[in-house]
């Protein structure tokens, strides 16, 4: 009786906590990631109260918050639209992966890590924040912009390569030799690749069969397929995350507008939750060693965002004001960055790349909005100031206008 007590005094704190700091970054019009991180820092290993009882249940909470998050995420897309910006967007695509992937892989090296860490860091460069760049493009009132659709592609295509990404690193972070690395990628290949197959042709009958007019069993069916689907696919060793996000993209029309609606509560309590877990496991005193290379990441990384969004609103014809902020808007880095650093963290692969991650992710959470607000103005003024100034050109001497015998008048 006594645990139950402290677990629900620990636990009601947490969540009152997260209440309390949603409201403060909502006040100043921020995302509440980096002080979700900063709780978690505050009440994990080496903490100013190290949480006791309540710490098991917010580790089943953080992976029903990384499904919820992906899900959701699937929920917003159909299969037709991913289709569709696979065959139009992906030179964008690949240019986002080189650019922004790069970096992470080469300073894993560079801090003599190894290749599995390379690999992790260099998918924690490269996802930007669907969930931060979605609320900033909100609040900044660009979602009717020309250049949201270019940014909202190159999100899309990210996600997508989710299905791929994240089996290879299950795989690596495994130890699985070569055979079953490749067995386990084939497997993901093909179940991602049967999952659009279905939601294309079959997507409304599923839509159908999960729909509800009593929300509370659209709610338990949609959520209870979702954990089965996922358990089903990290039985498999491809991962949660990547079934949540396959059934999201295979419901569609009045039920994923219905199941967004529901959900989204949920998705925010477990989502708190997980990035609160994620701090719990990053000891604070190891933050300091790695904040310079994650200071030093996170500069290069928003340059080569900021170079990706403008490449991709160019080749889309818009505007040099459109590419500018296309590319500030997709700085941010945020949950894909944590779910992708969490599963190194679990598998114990380098003590300091969860401390890297969470420094590097609370540098760019921070940093996004105000690269996504300030990136084109900033630019203007640099180009006006670049470009040489003409010449004012010399009055034309006055010439006497002659008199009508022919004679020039004197003035």
């Amino acid at each position: 009786m006594h645990d139950s007590a402290v677990f629900l005094i620990e636990f009601g704190a947490i969540i009152l906590g997260l209440g309390l700091l949603g409201r403060l970054a909502g006040r100043f019009s921020f995302s509440p990631i980096p002080l979700y991180l900063l709780a978690g820092l505050a009440f994990g290993k080496g903490g100013l109260y190290p949480l006791g009882t309540s710490e098991e249940f917010v580790a089943i909470g953080a992976e029903i918050g990384v499904v919820l998050l992906l899900l959701m995420l699937g929920l917003e897309y159909t299969a037709s639209d991913l289709v569709s910006n696979l065959k139009t967007q992906y030179p964008a695509g690949l240019v986002d992966a080189a650019l922004n992937a790069l970096p992470g892989a080469t300073m894993a090296l560079l801090l003599g890590w190894g290749p599995v860490a390379a690999v992790v860091l260099a998918g924690v460069t490269w996802i930007s924040s669907s969930g931060v760049i979605a609320k900033v493009l909100g609040d900044l009132g660009r979602l009717g912009n020309r250049e949201t659709p270019v940014i909202l592609s190159i999100l899309v295509l990210e996600d997508l390569s989710m299905a791929v990404y994240l089996p290879i690193v299950t795989a690596l972070l495994a130890g699985a030799g070569l055979a079953a690395g490749s067995l386990t990628l084939a497997i993901a290949l093909g179940v991602a690749g049967l999952v659009l197959l279905i939601a294309v042709r079959y997507g409304r009958h599923i839509s159908r069969f999960v729909s509800s007019d009593d929300s509370e069993k659209l709610l338990l069916v949609v959520l209870g397929l979702t954990l089965l689907v996922a358990g089903i696919a990290q039985q498999l060793q491809v991962s949660a995350a990547v079934g949540a996000f396959l059934v999201g993209i295979a419901l569609s029309g009045e039920v994923a507008e219905g199941a967004h609606h529901l959900l989204a509560p949920l998705r925010d309590l477990f989502a708190a939750v997980f990035f609160v877990f994620f701090g719990l496991h990053t000891d604070p005193s190891s933050i300091p060693p790695v904040l310079l290379p994650a200071l030093a990441l996170a500069v290069v990384t928003a340059l080569t965002k900021i170079a990706t969004g403008y490449w991709a609103a160019k080749r889309a014809g818009i505007s040099a004001k459109g590419r500018w902020r296309a590319g500030g808007t997709l700085v941010a880095r945020g949950e894909f960055s944590i779910v992708i650093a969490g599963l190194a963290v679990t598998a114990g692969i380098e003590p300091s790349l969860g401390p890297l991650a969470t420094a590097y992710v609370l540098i760019l959470v921070v940093l996004g909005p105000l690269t996504a607000r300030y990136t084109e103005p900033v630019a203007r003024r640099l180009t006006r100031r670049s470009q040489p100034k003409e010449p004012v050109p010399l009055p034309e001497p006055r010439v006497a206008d002659p008199d009508p015998a022919g004679r020039p008048t004197s003035g």
